[in-house]
Formats: structure tokens, C-alpha cells, sequence
């Protein structure tokens, strides 16, 4: 297993989805911190510090594209790429979480295969991301 020094948060207020995300992403050797809500989220980001933060757009309560934009207000979290998960798929879905402050956007239902290479992307073009050796599904 590839070990990396980058810590993902993963906000998504269904279990099964987190349960899915965080084995492939532990495989690959990241860190994955969880969080159900945006509520918890905006308390665990006190303690942790990601190198990526991955949102889920339609959740109870505080919705995901709110959360970007006060995670993006954070200067402590300016620089941290944010990526929308979604099933939204109508025309402009995709605009309204960049206009949120997101950096990037993946589609439910989640591609097991091409998870990996996308968190590889948003952490290799992010500008805090530390040198470290690509995951092993990015070796040809």
C-alpha cells in the first residue's frame, strides 16, 4: 500500500458512501477524517487539518455548496482545494459549486477505478500539497 502524508476530509451524510470512499481512499494511503454533517464538519475542522476536502452537495440542514463558501471564508483553509460530490447533474451544477468556492467536481455514482486518480489531480495542482510519490493506480 502506497503510504502519502495527505489527510482527506470527506463530508457525506450517508454512511454507506463514506464507508465506500474512505476504504479506497485508505488503500492508496491516505488519511480520511469523516464528518456526517456540515455542522460537524465546521467543528472537526478546528482539530484537523486537510490536505483536500471533499463535500457531498445535498445534505440535511446546511447544504454542501454553504459549506464551501464558509470553508473557502476560512483564510486558514483559502489554499485548501474543495471538491464537490454530487449526483446533481443538470445543466449548471456544476457552475453553482465552482461559483460555492469549489474547486472541482465528481459524479455519483462514484467510479471506484477513477476515485484515486481524481484526489491525486486536486492534490498535485493544489498549491500545499507536499512532494510525494503518485498513488499506485496512477503508475502505468
Amino acid at each position: 500500500m502506497p503510504e502519502h502524508d495527505f489527510t482527506v476530509l470527506y463530508v457525506e451524510d450517508t454512511t454507506d458512501n463514506r464507508i465506500l470512499v474512505r476504504r479506497i481512499l485508505q488503500a492508496e494511503g491516505y488519511t480520511v477524517v469523516e464528518a456526517g454533517t456540515a455542522r460537524e464538519t465546521l467543528d472537526l475542522i478546528q482539530a484537523c487539518q486537510p490536505d483536500l476536502i471533499l463535500v457531498d452537495i445535498n445534505m440535511p440542514g446546511m447544504d454542501g455548496y454553504t459549506l464551501a463558501t464558509r470553508l473557502k471564508g476560512d483564510p486558514r483553509l483559502a489554499r485548501v482545494p474543495i471538491v464537490a460530490i454530487t449526483a446533481n447533474v443538470m445543466k449548471g451544477d456544476r457552475e453553482r459549486s465552482l461559483e460555492a468556492g469549489c474547486d472541482g467536481y465528481i459524479q455519483k455514482p462514484i467510479d471506484v477505478d477513477q476515485l484515486p486518480r481524481q484526489v491525486a489531480r486536486f492534490l498535485q495542482r493544489s498549491t500545499i500539497g507536499r512532494l510525494t510519490p503518485p498513488p499506485r493506480s496512477m503508475e502505468p
